[in-house]
């Protein structure tokens, strides 16, 4: 079934600047060095949650009980949207269920057992997840909140690259990881909202696992096939029809796949060359900038640090891989 869903107003990314506002401290952007290039990072790794998520789901909460003072909510996350609700539950007193895979991220699933919520771990993939909630949604009556096929979230999002574009308005290029598109359509709003339309905006999402690339291409996105990635939070099946689509083709925003070795080898570089630790989801960013897959050596470039909700199981595994192949 497609959800119609529209892109946020005005009114709306102004009420998502006042409560992130009101709740949360911006992260900064830095200047790292990636292989000899000045790289603009965006630290969203050090949100309160280890991830960008907090933003919208502030957002799509606070818009939520404006709404209904009295309404729970339930999400599908494979992780971190799910942590960023969880989280904004427990700041705005709102009861909160949670639906992820069985096989999600254990650094995350251990993060959300923290939290007085409703946690429920079903099916293999974010896809199975998402089915459930929304099943569960309509059961009980409450409000679904979508990862990235939501308005509130996407004008949630859109305040990291508000706070971006202050930071360091000599961006000219901004590369982006996609999953379901809920960040880079933030990032286009936000844009559009500083009147930015120089800045050019480049999507990446793993070879493994893109389902953007191909829907854009016309695969419908249950067709999409998925292998296993360590970017697990850009993983699995967006929505077919979701706004984040049209907001991605509308602007003709480029989209570029990174293999999953060089996903891999970039976590440990960007740890071990720059000191910062990125979950598979953000260092594909990282790679494709290495690797010069957004075809662009020369403008000031620079990417959001999504997330840093990575196990030390497989921080420790990535650590002890070859940086490059010989």
């Amino acid at each position: 079934m497609i959800r119609h869903v529209t892109a946020p107003t005005s009114e709306q990314l102004e009420a998502a600047r006042r409560v992130i506002a009101d709740h949360l401290v911006p992260t900064p952007t830095v200047t790292l060095s990636l292989r000899g290039r000045d790289v603009l990072v965006k630290l969203e790794s050090l949100q309160i949650t280890g991830a960008f998520k907090i933003r919208g789901a502030l957002s799509a909460i606070d818009a939520a009980l404006r709404q209904d003072p009295q309404g729970a909510v339930i999400t599908s996350s494979a992780g971190n949207h799910g942590l960023g609700i969880a989280h904004a539950a427990s700041i705005l007193g709102v009861p909160a269920t949670v639906v992820v895979p069985q096989n999600a991220s254990l650094a995350k699933v251990k993060k959300l057992r923290r939290y007085d919520i409703e946690l429920i771990q079903i099916g293999t993939s974010y896809d199975d997840a998402q089915r459930h909630a929304l099943e569960l949604a309509d059961r009980r009556s409450i409000r679904y909140i979508s990862p990235f096929n939501d308005t509130n979230v996407i004008a949630g999002q859109a305040t990291a690259f508000d706070e971006m574009l202050q930071q360091a308005p000599e961006l000219e290029h901004i590369v982006v990881s996609v999953g379901g598109g809920g960040l880079i359509s933030g990032v286009l709003m936000s844009r559009n909202t500083h009147d930015r339309g120089d800045i050019k905006v480049t999507g990446v999402q793993p070879v493994e696992s893109s389902a953007m690339y191909h829907a854009l291409r016309g695969t419908k996105m249950e067709d999409v096939r998925h292998r296993p990635t360590i970017a697990d939070g850009l993983a699995g099946g967006g929505d077919d029809g979701a706004i984040t689509n049209e907001l991605i083709s509308r602007h003709e925003v480029p989209l570029v796949l990174v293999p999953e070795i060089e996903i891999r080898r970039a976590v440990r570089e960007a740890l071990e060359s720059n000191g910062v630790v990125l979950e598979g989801s953000a260092s594909a960013s990282y790679a494709a900038i290495t690797l010069d897959l957004v075809n662009d050596t020369t403008s000031r470039i620079g990417f959001i640090a999504t997330g840093r909700n990575i196990s030390h199981e497989l921080l420790t595994e990535l650590l002890k891989e070859p940086l490059s192949e010989t």
